[in-house]
């Protein structure tokens, strides 16, 4: 709230200026970057805070948007409701997570004919704020599962032009690993070598819970189970271990492969039950059978899911609901429509800005639909701490 002041104008008219509006979080989905490692030690985003109006009709400037940009197949959900709040899956993907709060309006913006010196200002309004899990879930058409050791990473360099680090002991691969497999009739799909997963990976032991969060997009599954020990064994757990994390995981189309052929002797033969599924004796270090393995994933293999096209958020506002308290006064309680938000506005000025006020509940409906509920002149009207008489026809 303010007033031109100058030598020769002591009483200048109203001129303060608006507040600018509070910057929005984005989270934006790029190929450049590979994990959510840098945001470990993170524990609060913030965009910038708009600018205060001032005297002179100088508004406050908007405050800048924050951008963060995220790996492909981040999903982020709300901590406290659950629910899904975005889906990153395409690159330059953009989606507000969290929007900045509307600028107030200086007393320059209530002039009227009948209203010459507003000694009153509209407070903006507080940004969202929102506390989120972020997980990335790997854009993959076909995932690798298997024990460490088993030969993931070796299959992944034999079938791919990935390179990732091979070596002769446990947990080699610490991050997962893409590659691109493209057949002779010209069919690409991507191949996943996911960290090892080991007994107890549901529960969170070594790199489970991790790596069982990656492996929900892939649309197919290969069992690569180490054939210099027991194949029925390690299927078995491998599968328990996916179905104590998520038992949907269980019917993904899935394939067989026991590594390790050339360690193996000629007539090695597994029966691994009723699993049904094709099973493929190959070494990713020799490159036995390996376009045969090609061939059985590209014929297996299911077509994509259909693009969900997600409509926008649409903020619809509590309606508007009017109760009587029975009591020693006659009292009505308004909840929803967005009054009390209006009032909060106003806070600061109450008195200054409640003929204002009033032409808005009038403007907006709320004398009408206490009128219809049954207030009389004179009643008590609460709206969250705020109180006002009701009068019949504020405008008489």
């Amino acid at each position: 709230m303010s007033f031109y002041r100058a030598k020769y104008l002591p009483k200048g008219g109203p001129d303060g200026g608006h507040g600018g509006r509070g910057g929005s979080v984005y989270f934006r989905a790029t190929d450049s970057v590979a994990s959510l490692d840098r945001l470990v030690s993170v524990r609060q985003l913030r965009a910038e805070r708009g600018g205060d109006g001032e005297g002179r009709l100088r508004h406050g400037r908007d405050g800048q948007d924050l951008w963060l940009d995220l790996p492909l197949g981040t999903r982020a959900t709300d901590r406290d409701s659950g629910a899904l709040v975005a889906d990153l899956t395409r690159p330059g993907m953009a989606v507000c997570v969290a929007r900045g709060g509307e600028g107030g309006r200086g007393n320059s913006a209530f002039v009227s004919s009948t209203r010459q010196s507003p000694r009153f200002a509209e407070a903006g309004t507080a940004g969202e704020t929102r506390r989120l899990r972020l997980e990335l879930q790997l854009l993959a058409d076909v995932g690798l599962v298997g024990y460490p050791n088993a030969g993931k990473s070796s299959l992944l360099a034999a079938l791919t032009a990935a390179r990732p680090q091979v070596a002769e002991y446990p947990f080699t691969t610490l991050a997962p690993g893409l590659g691109v497999v493209e057949t002779p009739s010209g069919l690409r799909w991507t191949l996943a070598d996911l960290p090892g997963i080991i007994d107890g990976a549901a529960s969170g032991r070594g790199l489970g819970l991790e790596f069982l969060g990656m492996i929900r997009r892939t649309r197919l599954l290969i069992y690569l189970l180490d054939g210099t020990a027991d194949p029925e064994a390690q299927l078995q757990g491998l599968q328990a271990e996916l179905a104590a994390y998520d038992p949907l995981l269980l019917r993904r189309p899935s394939l067989i492969a026991i590594n390790k052929a050339d360690l193996l002797p000629q007539d090695y033969a597994q029966n691994l039950g009723s699993a049904g599924w094709r099973i493929l004796i190959i070494s990713a270090a020799r490159g036995d059978r390996l376009s045969e393995l090609v061939d059985a994933v590209s014929e297996a293999l299911p077509p994509p899911p259909s693009e969900e096209v997600t409509p926008a958020e649409v903020e619809v506002a509590e309606p508007l609901r009017i109760e009587f308290a029975a009591g020693s006064e006659r009292t009505w309680t308004v909840q929803g429509g967005g009054f009390l938000g209006r009032v909060k506005r106003f806070a600061r000025y109450l008195d200054a800005a409640a003929d204002h006020l009033q032409g808005v509940f009038l403007r907006d409906g709320l004398y009408q639909a206490l009128a219809k509920a049954g207030a009389q002149p004179g009643d008590t009207v609460s709206i969250g701490p705020y109180q006002f008489e009701y009068l019949e026809d504020p405008k008489r």
